[in-house]
């Protein structure tokens, strides 16, 4: 086995090999000993709280845990519930204590909502302590601590445990482990447990009040808790701030997750921060926040730079201490390779500064030319696979306008008295009165509105047998012939069309390659927010049909063609559905043949 990690070394990063186990992601903290079989995509922020009050406070630095979902490496997928642990004893509490169920920030982003619960909250403590993950006064959390921990043999061994695995199933690269802090704590008299992204999302409904009421402990201490040093399973890199106080956003869409890999995950998911296919319109989006308001009177200008071409977003507003999203909508390259975004704002910074991401080429590996006298005894048909969907995306962007408040201002001024006028009750030896010569001023101030928009992404795949497969009946054929494949996309959304691309790739999976290895790209037949998908013409069929071979030697029974519906780009990131279609086998082509004597 081999373990790659990287450290820095003048700026540039260099490679080094230790001979234990693969770890495909940067850490940016500098040399560290490997002592586990994990790889770890995480670092630490924050420091120095303010605890609160009685009514709303933080019982303390031991008030703490951790949540644990096992994903599939390349899917995303969970593999099971999340799991939380604790070294913290709750039993006294968790009776009472408000909670938001199992709820991994994968779910939330595919659009789980947030759900209060009073249910028994249940947590497990670890035999072997965890270290702090969320900072307080008196101690600092350790990341090189962290990563010892939740790298180690023991912390896998404790996971599988509790999800149902072997360990050696959980560390043979196959799977991830998604790691979020969670904050045990008193709010308005009652206990919560929380994730960094459910603080995030229930300080949106409470319209800032955790915020206002946890400025540190919340908004600074949890939300940099955990963040990832390189994008993974889609979730972006955090290069801003790591010791201010962070926006609700950002808590939701970057902050409070670590990633360990194991040994055999592809690399490219650590060395890259996006993933796009060739030839295809797609939107790049960092955060822009700003500590004072960026009003009309002077906008954010962003400007991003993409293969030597340039492109500006203009107009941008945020008020005091707020953020959004800001993006640029580009075309891939036609050939696969690495492209760096580089991005600069006129006003207000920027989560990130550039975006390194790699075209990839989605038609280089489509299936062989099957043979007649293929085999593949003992086959067994792979289950089918439950890739991570995003089937709806949330942004916004910031109005502002004036608010008028009209004031006078006062400006008074002595006039004189003309010679020889009757002194008046007000006057004086001067023979004059005070007039104001004021005049009325706005003395306004912008207010902004926030515009939500919202979109969605459905799909639905059928397969049928080709119309060459003499035999087939309704949705039943032999083996060896082919079938065709007809994917529906459909698009909606509240947001001007600029802030939004169609589905534009859809690629299939066949189970006789393990739904792996080789796929097809669809052709897209028909264009728009309602895009229809197709096989490519078969170059090894007679009739140049649109059609996918089915092997030979495929068992009767069920056979399931797996899609990926891809490249719906929004500011929130990429929409993605996966739907599958089948067909039944039963028998195969050699017994629509036979051979007989000549007369």
């Amino acid at each position: 086995m081999s373990c790659f990690f990287y450290t820095e070394n003048g700026g540039k990063m260099k490679k080094i090999r230790i001979l234990i186990c693969v770890i495909a992601v940067s850490l940016l903290t500098g040399s560290i000993p490997v002592y586990a079989e994990g790889g770890s995509n995480l670092d630490t922020g924050g420091g120095g709280i303010s605890h609160g009050t009685v009514s709303c406070n933080w019982p303390g630095e031991s008030y703490q845990g951790v949540r644990v979902t096992v994903v599939n490496a390349e899917t995303g997928s969970a593999v099971g519930s999340p799991v939380d642990f604790s070294n913290k004893d709750l039993t006294s509490v968790s009776g009472s204590m408000i909670h938001f169920g199992k709820v991994s920030k994968l779910q939330y982003r595919s659009g789980a909502a947030l759900t209060p619960q009073t249910t028994r909250y249940v947590c497990y403590r670890p035999e072997k302590p965890m270290p702090l993950l969320i900072s307080s006064n008196d101690f600092k959390a350790s990341i090189q601590q962290i990563r010892n921990y939740f790298c180690s043999e023991g912390a896998a061994s404790m996971v599988a445990a509790r999800v149902g695995m072997d360990t050696a199933a959980l560390t043979n690269g196959t799977y991830k482990m998604v790691i979020e802090p969670v904050i045990y704590l008193i709010y308005h008299n009652l206990y919560y447990a929380m994730t960094t992204t459910e603080a995030g999302l229930y300080n949106r409904i409470v319209n800032g009040d955790l915020g206002a009421r946890f400025p540190t402990v919340v908004m600074k201490n949890l939300a940099l808790a955990l963040y990832l040093e390189h994008a993974d399973l889609g979730f972006a890199a955090w290069t801003g701030s790591k010791n201010t106080a962070r926006t609700t956003e950002e808590m939701i869409q970057i902050l409070g997750i670590g990633i360990v890999s194991y040994r055999g995950v592809p690399a490219t998911e650590g060395t890259f921060d996006a993933v796009y296919r060739a030839d295809t319109d797609v939107i790049s989006a960092v955060t822009l926040s700003a500590s004072q308001e960026i009003n009309n009177d002077a906008c954010a200008t962003v400007t991003f730079t993409v293969c030597d071409r340039i492109y500006q977003m203009t107009g941008v507003v945020i008020p005091e201490n707020g953020s959004q999203l800001v993006w640029v909508r580009w075309h891939t390259p036609s050939e696969p390779g690495p492209v760096t975004i580089s991005i600069s704002a006129s006003r207000g910074y920027l989560s990130n500064c550039e975006i390194h991401a790699y075209v990839v080429d989605l038609n280089e590996n489509p299936p062989p030319d099957p043979q007649a006298d293929d085999r593949y005894n003992g086959f067994v048909p792979p289950s089918v696979p439950s890739g991570q969907e995003v089937s709806s995306l949330t942004w916004g962007v910031w109005n502002c306008y004036w608010k008028e408040n009209w004031v006078w201002v006062a400006d008074w001024q002595w006039v004189d008295e003309p010679h020889g006028v009757t002194c008046t009750e007000d006057c004086v030896s001067g023979h004059g009165h005070w007039e104001d010569r004021g005049h009325w001023e706005d003395q306004g101030y912008y207010e902004y509105s926030w515009n939500p928009y919202t979109a969605g992404l459905s799909a639905s795949a059928q397969i049928s047998p080709d119309g060459k497969a003499p035999t087939a009946v309704g949705n039943t054929m032999k083996s060896g012939y082919g079938l065709n494949m007809e994917v529906r996309a459909q698009l909606w959304s509240n947001a001007p069309s600029g802030h939004l691309t169609q589905a534009q790739n859809c690629v299939a999976y066949f189970p006789e390659f393990y739904y792996s290895e080789y796929c097809r790209l669809l052709e897209c037949t028909t264009e728009g927010y309602s895009a229809v998908f197709e096989f490519q013409k078969n170059p090894y069929s007679t009739y140049q049909q649109r059609t996918h071979f089915t092997p030979v030697w495929f068992p009767n029974g069920t056979y399931t063609v797996y899609a990926q519906v891809l490249d719906a780009w929004t500011p929130a990131g990429m929409l993605q559905i996966n739907p599958s279609s089948s067909v039944m086998i039963q028998g195969s082509l050699f017994a629509d043949w036979h051979i007989r004597p000549v007369n």
